[in-house]
């Protein structure tokens, strides 16, 4: 093979693709593209493959470029709509006459040097699957990633996360292409029985805890398919196994596995029907290429969690409240709950792709060796002492293979080791229904019956075969096989040589031999196989939660799912069982409530024994907000059942730079305690701060960069006297779309408009949401009286005012008028500019419950202000320090950027701007603080801190008061300049205030006031 160019000259080969220039010819452009091919890195010699110019391929036709199982098909220019059509013909006879002589699935890539397209068969059509295109400044590299992509051509690429986001993630052009392949099948074969019922099993469980905030789509479905296929590959090539030489249904269905005496990891589940369709071994030959170019040998994180997140998007693991945890914070929180992992049995009741579970194990096994515990021992040690559920069943699937990863290749394929069962359990933890749907009269029970049947079948188990689970599996995965083997149909097979081999009692064989008759129908109508794995999944919560079975230390990372986000379903299910354990705290907290709450009392209530530790990564509300008051109390009391947990301590992670999740987090310690002896969370908390390096994926690497201190927490409401202006402050109106009332005034022409008439036109903002930024302005005249100055979050700077803005608003007096109460009739200009806003709203509006006068006027936000009092307090509810200013204009309306209250005199409103405009209150208040990628919105959380009402009897607060008004007029005279963000000037006058004479006295007197 040619060796690799220098890279100026690969620069120089990708410069001479993108030109299109008619003095190219196609034979210049397809040696070119031969000899990127040849000199990109694309480890073809490893391969032994060539790339062949003008291959035959009968009927006289010839391949421009053939190289493995792809044809390239070039042009001198595909811009033309004629070309392209004419040469994606041309190369359609191509790949379906590679694939029918070859058995292989192709891919097509046509090419004039900038544009490339890679395409595949859907039936006999040729879909584009992927392009990539070449700019004047695109790097060499990153064309040979998608080629590479396409080709799957190199070898032993190392397993970070970093290449497997690049390479197989979302947007690769491996993933893309097997999506669209992938796709194509489903959409062909959707209505074959088989895939009809593993479809609605897989759509059944996953809505049986989740509700309707299950989606339920063709889509969803397709990415699990892929996802899991995927780890299914990856567990053999963890292990080394040579997978490309392996038949499809070798590695879907775990056969390797079986022989060698390792259970649990791939066997048959809902996303092997691709098996079952035409062209589906096709399709896993082809996966398997492109996942057995990694090394997967030598992995020391779970990384394919990092695969999950590149692959299904972000909103769709929002809805599910899944954030998945950094290795390096995953790490410690095991070795801080862990401490004795040859005597601890652990569980993670939230698995997902098995970050806990990897360093769980990683300990388990480390102590082992220590200890010299023979390797055999170890690993049947191990699996039970390290087990994990999870209700989603594409993170089992990655779990499962991460577990293996934590073992490593050396200990799973030494001739010590013994067989061994991977305990990652597809179910789920909070079991929201299960009551209902799994167990009755002392019988797991399975349903059978497919959607709209007439009569119900069900595999019913008693519930004390669940107490040994290796003989439980053992016993429902023989049944299956024996009911898929090879028989007359109607007969079945006698059981007596099973138990014997089990020992089951002669009171459970005719119940399990009826099971056995209905696994029999099922494999004779064709719907096989899937119920062994359905039934195990589902029992393990259950087998779990039995008094002897429970765990000594719980770990992980709980769904974060707020009860706004959850479905109304769901939202009543939460509710009740949050009630019955005292977690509920409703009011105008009620939204707020969050699942990781209730999530770790449940496990704690099942899974874990007395004096059983937990340690979980929560969001960092759970350390002060009021709407966790009852989880952090440890009281989780039921009608059946007390169950106490004594908080041991807390991280409070909100300060490290960047988040790793998209709300602040933390993480709570603490054990299970008799009834009666629960321990409230300690304001006493450990905060960490500082900013993370690039790579985080090991300890070793974070550790240097943080900072650890002792720190106390403001746990919301509890104990704390709130602030007596808490009531009186009150958000501004909600004067959105602003387009509708918001405007700018515009010259009346040469004649004017007389009799106090203004022409105006919107005023737009960057900050618009669609689709009313994308309407064009309303433009009109209105009678002046109906120009209000209008405050918004960005006019205030502490101490002071800027430039108002203006807005229409349809005030007469006190009166909101509307086309049927006040009159607008009256004001012919108001009333035409009114309809004209009211006939968009009409067109665009999301809800029908408001009319725009209901709107502008939610919760009388608008109304409340008026008549306005003579002096009253603003300051800006969003941002981390908190910016404060008094209005004197009666005339001026408060947008709710703000929040406001009436102040009796100027004395108090200077007290109160002294107050909040000084660094030591933002300290303060900071942790009362909702947290983004800051801290941030203010909103009313600071009159949670005790500010005393105004009392000019009091030194100290007519001292604040004088303070107050010195600052003042030192910032009213302060030069700013007005070009600059507000962001920018409050910055300024920041700057200003803390170089004042003032400032230390300010911030002592308010540290003194609210101490």
């Amino acid at each position: 093979m040619t060796a690799t160019p220098h890279p100026d000259e690969l620069a120089a080969l990708v410069q001479r693709l993108t030109d299109r220039s008619k003095l190219r010819s196609e034979d210049t452009l397809r040696a070119d593209v031969r000899q990127l091919l040849l000199t990109g890195g694309l480890n073809l010699a490893e391969h032994d493959l060539d790339v062949d110019l003008e291959t035959p391929v009968g009927d006289r036709r010839r391949i421009d470029v053939e190289i493995g199982y792809t044809v390239i098909e070039t042009k001198r220019d595909l811009r033309s709509t004629t070309v392209l059509a004419d040469a994606v013909a041309q190369l359609q006879g191509y790949v379906a006459a590679r694939s029918e002589q070859t058995g292989q699935r192709y891919v097509g890539i046509l090419t004039d040097g900038a544009d490339w397209r890679a395409y595949h068969l859907r039936g006999q059509e040729l879909v584009e699957a992927t392009r990539f295109t070449l700019k004047p400044r695109t790097e060499a590299v990153e064309l040979l990633v998608w080629l590479e992509g396409v080709l799957a051509t190199r070898q032993n690429i190392v397993a970070t996360p970093g290449e497997i986001a690049r390479r197989l993630g979302a947007t690769s052009a491996s993933h893309e292409l097997d999506r669209a392949a992938l796709a194509a099948l489903y959409e062909q074969f959707k209505d074959e029985p088989t895939v009809q019922m593993k479809r609605q099993l897989w759509a059944r469980l996953l809505r049986s805890a989740l509700g309707t905030q299950f989606r339920d789509d063709d889509d969803l479905f397709i990415e699990h398919t892929l996802l899991v296929n995927s780890a299914d590959v990856i567990a053999h090539c963890v292990l080394g196994v040579a997978a490309t030489e392996l038949h499809p249904a070798t590695l879907l269905l775990g056969r390797t596995f079986e022989q060698a005496h390792i259970a649990g990891v791939v066997e048959a589940d809902f996303f092997d029907w691709v098996l079952e369709v035409p062209g589906g071994e096709s399709f896993v030959r082809t996966l398997t290429r492109r996942l057995a170019r990694f090394d997967w040998a030598h992995v020391e994180h779970d990384v394919l969690k990092v695969l999950y997140e590149s692959v299904i998007g972000a909103e769709t693991r929002r809805s599910l409240g899944e954030y998945y945890t950094p290795d390096w914070l995953a790490e410690q929180v095991v070795a801080e709950t862990v401490t004795d992992p040859l005597h601890q049995r652990v569980l993670d009741p939230s698995c997902g792709s098995g970050t806990f579970l990897f360093h769980a194990a990683r300990r388990y096994l480390q102590a082992a060796e220590d200890a010299g515990t023979p390797l055999a021992e170890a690993l049947s040690g191990l699996t039970d002492h390290v087990a994990g559920i999870d209700l989603h069943p594409v993170a089992t699937s990655l779990a499962r293979v991460t577990y293996l990863l934590a073992i490593g290749r050396e200990k799973l394929t030494s001739p010590q080791r013994g067989p061994l069962r991977v305990p990652v359990y597809l179910g789920d933890s909070v079991q929201w229904q299960q009551r209902l749907d799994l167990f009755a009269q002392g019988y797991l029970i399975i349903r059978t019956h497919n959607e709209g049947q007439l009569f119900q079948s069900e595999l019913r188990f008693a519930e004390h075969l669940l107490h040994d689970s290796r003989r439980f599996d053992q016993l429902v995965n023989e049944l299956a096989d024996l009911a898929a083997k090879p028989r007359k149909s109607g007969t079945v097979p006698s059981l007596k040589g099973l138990f014997n081999r089990l020992a089951i009692a002669k009171g459970d064989q005719e119940e399990i031999t009826a099971n056995f008759r209905l696994l029999c129908q099922l494999v004779d109508d064709g719907r096989n196989h899937i119920w062994s794995y359905y039934v195990r999944n589902l029992a393990r919560p259950m087998w779990l939660s039995l008094a002897d079975n429970r765990v000594d230390a719980l770990i992980g990372n709980p769904p974060w799912l707020a009860y706004r986000h959850m479905p109304a379903e769901m939202q009543d299910s939460f509710k009740d069982l949050s009630q019955e354990r005292g977690l509920w705290q409703g009011g105008e907290v009620a939204t707020h409530q969050d699942l990781s709450g209730l999530f770790i009392a449940r496990a704690v209530e099942q899974y874990l024994r007395p004096d059983g530790n937990f340690g979980f990564v929560v969001p960092n509300a759970v350390l002060d907000r009021p709407y966790f008051t009852g989880f952090r109390s440890g009281k989780y009391h039921t009608s059946t059942e007390h169950v106490d947990v004594a908080f041991t301590d807390s991280w409070d992670l909100r300060r490290l730079r960047p988040h790793f999740f998209p709300r602040g987090s933390a993480v709570v310690f603490g054990r299970r305690t008799a009834s009666g002896t629960a321990a409230a969370l300690p304001r006493e908390t450990q905060r960490w701060s500082g900013r993370l390096p690039a790579n985080t994926e090991s300890w070793e690497k974070v550790q240097p960069r943080l900072t650890r201190e002792e720190a106390l927490l403001s746990q919301g409401r509890e104990g704390v006297i709130e602030s007596p202006y808490q009531p009186r402050f009150g958000q501004g109106a909600t004067i959105v779309p602003r387009m509708l009332f918001r405007v700018e005034r515009q010259d009346a022409g040469p004649l004017g408009l007389g009799g106090g008439r203004v022409s105006v036109r919107s005023s737009r903002s960057s900050y618009e949401n669609r689709p009313w930024r994308d309407l064009p302005d309303l433009e009109g005249v209105v009678e002046q009286e109906f120009l209000y100055p209008l405050l918004l979050g960005e006019s205030v700077l502490p101490y002071r005012l800027l430039q108002p803005r203006t807005v229409v608003l349809p005030l007469e007096g006190t009166t909101l008028m509307d086309h049927t109460h006040g009159h607008l009739e009256r004001y012919p200009d108001l009333a035409q500019w009114w309809a004209a806003a009211e006939e968009l709203w009409e067109q665009h509006r999301k809800s029908d419950q408001l009319n725009l006068t209901q709107q502008l006027d939610f919760r009388r936000k608008l109304t409340l202000q008026i008549p306005a009092p003579p002096l009253r307090i603003v300051y800006g509810a969003s941002g981390m320090h908190v910016s404060a200013a008094l209005v004197e204009d009666p005339n001026s309306i408060i947008e709710h950027g703000l929040y406001w209250a009436a102040v009796a005199t100027r004395e108090e409103g200077m007290y109160l701007c002294a107050i909040l405009n000084t660094p030591a209150l933002t300290q303060l208040v900071r942790p009362l603080m909702s947290y983004g990628k800051d801290e941030r919105h203010v909103d009313k959380n600071l009159w949670q801190l005790p500010i005393p009402e105004y009392d000019t009897a009091n030194p100290q607060h007519r001292r604040l008061a004088e303070l107050g008004e010195a600052e003042s007029h030192r910032i009213a005279d302060l030069e700013l300049d007005t070009a600059k963000s507000f962001i920018r000037m409050r910055q300024d006058v920041r700057r200003a205030l803390a170089d004042s004479p003032h400032a230390e006295e300010l911030d002592a007197l308010v540290t003194e006031l609210l101490d």
